[in-house]
């Protein structure tokens, strides 16, 4: 999330994908939405396992000339963990309902127990210092499984590091050193859970998170310059942490290496400003960033939330066609009406034809299978730009883009 202070100031297809609800999903399921589970080489203490290729990830495919782009949507959800307001298996069912793909970006000490925080050692904060609370024993274990459920129908696992250090104190004033410190101790929390929980009772994660991690979101949207570095050394391929973001197509950063996916600018419902693509900036903006605003007011403002991400799909899908990314938080701010309006959003969303709901990492792919070529002259459209005289003459006929 952002602080407040940057609230206030924050004003070809993919192959395998069904027109108007993006992915399809297919494999068997235990009946709980759940694929059942496969054999693996177990990592480690065998929290996790290397079970192969992650299922339901359809091929890119590089446009076809004079192709126009299919609208890509990115849900992205900061946090990731599967308290008693069950969040996370909501919108695991949300995503299956549109065969839609998420981006989850677990912070590591959700699988972490309380009585083991000592274990953790936050660059410039005390050992076992966080700014987000443990999750209680039998959360951590519910995250868990909906991790690895959610994995295996095809969403992405990134990462939102651990202690959430905001402000002055936080995670702007790490050197590219102790960013590194930060992502290796979230990934031996994910990849030794079973000796730090004692837990016997749950399946392995069914991937190996050193290989699977290609991105994640900083902790209010603050330090990406000294994470860049850090994130290009370990071979990532994305960073979705930069705020403001305008509804363009995207660029790569750190010397052509990192994709940049920032929280874009989207026209706010009722107003004559924007606002960030994110659950927490909607609040601010609503009730001044208190969570239990006016009751009253409720309805109000999840309507307003609603109709503010449909306008920032709107301005892309009736122009440049650049990728939405929305980021959301499990939780339950002004009685839950941002987690229903994000459920209203892709619904209406999912109604129009060629949309498609991806991941980052899903993203990643279809971006790096294009003409680079085509990719630059898709980035030469600004928010709310449609292409003069249609897709076919400004993508050229000929399979490069036009002049």
């Amino acid at each position: 999330m952002l602080t407040a202070g940057a609230a206030a100031g924050a004003l070809g297809a993919l192959s395998a994908c069904s027109s108007g609800t993006g992915l399809s999903v297919d494999g068997k399921t235990d009946g709980k939405g759940t694929e059942q589970a496969r054999a693996g080489k177990p990592i480690g203490d065998g929290s996790t396992a290397d079970t192969g290729a992650q299922p339901h990830q359809p091929k890119p495919v590089r446009l076809k000339p004079g192709q126009k782009p299919p609208q890509f949507v990115v849900f992205s959800w900061d946090g990731a963990g599967e308290l008693s307001n069950q969040l996370f298996s909501r919108f695991r069912k949300v995503a299956t309902d549109h065969g839609a793909k998420m981006t989850f970006f677990l912070s590591g000490i959700y699988t972490l127990p309380e009585a083991k925080k000592n274990l953790y050692r936050p660059p410039q904060h005390a050992v076992g210092a966080s700014d987000i609370g443990y999750l209680a024993d039998r959360h951590i274990h519910a995250t868990i499984q909906q991790v690895r459920a959610a994995w295996l129908e095809g969403h992405e696992i990134g990462t939102h590091f651990n202690g959430h250090f905001c402000g002055a104190n936080g995670v702007r004033n790490w050197s590219s050193a102790e960013w590194r410190s930060e992502i290796d101790q979230a990934i031996d929390f994910v990849t030794k859970w079973k000796t730090n929980t004692g837990f016997t009772d749950l399946e392995p994660l069914p991937f190996d998170y050193r290989k699977e991690l290609i991105g994640g979101r900083t902790p209010c949207l603050e330090g990406q310059s000294n994470l860049l570095p850090t994130a290009a050394a370990l071979g990532w391929k994305y960073d979705a942490s930069s705020p403001g973001g305008l509804q363009i197509w995207p660029g790569k950063v750190q010397g052509g290496r990192i994709w940049d996916f920032p929280l874009q600018s989207i026209p706010f419902s009722g107003h004559s400003f924007q606002v960030l693509s994110m659950d927490y900036n909607m609040m601010f903006n609503q009730s001044g960033g208190n969570p239990l605003g006016d009751r009253t007011q409720f309805d109000a403002w999840r309507a307003q939330a609603r109709d503010t991400y449909l306008a920032g799909f709107r301005r892309a899908y009736e122009s440049n066609r650049a990728p939405f990314f929305i980021g959301n938080h499990f939780e339950r701010w002004n009685g839950g009406i941002y987690m229903d309006a994000v459920e209203e959003a892709i619904g209406r969303m999912a109604e129009h034809d060629d949309v498609r709901f991806v991941s980052f990492k899903q993203l990643v792919a279809w971006l790096e299978a294009q003409d680079p070529a085509v990719l630059r002259k898709l980035r030469t459209l600004t928010p709310g730009q449609a292409p003069v005289g249609g897709w076919d003459e400004f993508l050229g006929a000929a399979g490069t883009p036009s002049a």
